[in-house]
């Protein structure tokens, strides 16, 4: 590590994984135009790389969900925890930033608390759905936290957390809805857009995308003109993606690099991963069905510890049913097949669950999120 003298204005930001590399990068640009003297290191992905002062580490790329999968990365994780170490007490940073991530960036901020260097996050973990008693450590480790739905300062306000409500940073990076009519007139020579959405992470895409897939073949039976369309993140590979279908793709069937959300937001029903992406199809206004499958024994642990009635954050945030989930040895090709079709034979449904997205939508406050937490973040600075 450089022992050359510390910059006056460095701040250290972390995310850990693709959502989170998006709202770093957002804010990394947000506080360069409030403060065009301030220098950013950071750790995360190619987002935040393309803004960034100093890149680190990409991390977003070799993250991990559930409780046991992150345990076959723990010696990366010790070399990047003393890289982190070696950093703040050769270049002290006048802050440090992290964006959700929690397993890792909660040891990060316990090293900013020893080092008496003030720490904010950023797009605060879902500590409310689960394992609440994290709510009292997070409390403990920083100065401010930047919360993303309405009910959440409350809640931290508990555990003797400072919490703000600024509005949620997808807001900042989300089009707003195209209008959508489901007046058709011939559903069944229809040829219908279907999204598959199969998550970011490893595990997510090699579980879900052979049966997102089987569930588009299913589709096909009753409704042959459907078009599908498997989103991928900008730098995946898509031989991956061919190998795990596991045959010679079916000629209704892309994928796709989406850019700015221009094609999804076109989409008439996706098939979703649980996760950031089912917050966004809300946000577009596009119906879905949401399925999720995890590694076996991460699924025994994760029902013994998550606390709330439903997995998609459209469903928690809406306090109902909006949308189907299927979880586990129910998210079958013919489950989510059987969804699909329902939908497409009365498109009055995809209008209904439309509406009750775009009213979530309003929820969540206007753009100009980061814009918002990165001048509080000066201004706190600038105080101290």
């Amino acid at each position: 590590m450089s022992t050359v003298t510390p910059i006056s204005k460095n701040i250290l930001i972390v995310a850990g994984d693709v959502s989170g590399d998006l709202h770093a990068a957002g804010l990394i640009r947000a506080l360069k135009a409030a403060d065009p003297d301030v220098r950013i290191t950071a750790i995360g992905g190619i987002q935040m790389k393309s803004v960034s002062d100093e890149f680190l580490f990409d991390l977003a790329s070799k993250g991990a969900s559930g409780f046991i999968e992150p345990l076959k990365k723990m010696p990366m994780w010790i070399r990047l925890m003393n890289q982190i170490r070696d950093y703040m007490e050769t270049q002290n940073p006048v802050a440090l930033i992290v964006v959700d991530f929690y397993g890792f960036n909660h040891q990060i901020l316990g090293m900013a608390k020893h080092r008496n260097i003030p720490a904010y996050y950023y797009v605060t973990p879902q500590v409310w759905a689960s394992r609440q008693y994290r709510a009292k450590r997070l409390a403990a480790l920083t100065k401010k936290m930047f919360v993303i739905y309405p009910f959440e300062p409350e809640f931290h306000q508990k555990f003797g957390g400072n919490a703000v409500f600024l509005g949620n940073p997808l807001l900042d990076i989300m089009p707003r809805p195209s209008d959508k009519n489901y007046n058709i007139s011939d559903r069944k020579t229809h040829a219908w857009k279907l999204g598959l959405l199969p998550g970011s992470r490893m595990g997510e895409i090699k579980r879900l995308v052979p049966v997102f897939y089987q569930a588009f073949k299913e589709t096909l039976k009753e409704f042959p003109h459907t078009q599908a369309y498997m989103f991928l993140l900008p730098d995946a590979d898509e031989n991956l993606f061919l190998d795990l279908i596991g045959e010679k793709p079916h000629a209704n069937f892309h994928l796709v690099k989406d850019k700015n959300y221009e094609l999804r937001s076109q989409m008439d029903f996706l098939l979703a991963c649980s996760g950031t992406a089912t917050l966004e199809n809300a946000l577009l206004g596009v119906p879905m069905v949401v399925a999720y499958k995890l590694f076996w024994p991460t699924y025994q642990i994760a029902k013994m510890v998550i606390k709330v009635p439903y997995i998609s954050l459209v469903n928690l945030l809406s306090r109902k049913a909006v949308v189907k989930e299927l979880i586990q040895q129910d998210a079958t090709p013919r489950a989510l097949a059987a969804e699909t079709m329902a939908m497409f034979q009365n498109p009055q449904k995809l209008a209904d669950m439309r509406e009750d997205l775009l009213k979530l939508r309003a929820s969540l406050g206007e753009p100009g999120v980061a814009a918002r937490a990165a001048q509080d973040i000066l201004n706190d600075l600038k105080q101290n």
